[in-house]
């Protein structure tokens, strides 16, 4: 459960939006899309080395920029 501290005085929709983000750092919703379905080892293992390759691309590019 997370609990969201408000200041005094400050407005609920800034703590609303503290909420959100730190809901959406926990990754509760992402864990339970990826549980709906299984997926191989193999597939994400695959994704996992793609998604590396990109990075080490966009790496890549902003070190000769």
């Amino acid at each position: 459960m997370l609990i969201i501290p408000v200041k005094d005085g400050e407005a609920i929709d800034r703590a609303l939006k503290r909420y959100k983000r730190k809901f959406d750092k926990t990754g509760v919703v992402r864990s339970l899309r990826a549980r709906q379905q299984f997926t191989k080892p193999s597939v994400t293992k695959r994704a996992k080395i793609a998604k590396a390759a990109h990075k080490q691309r966009v790496a890549s590019r902003e070190e000769q920029a």
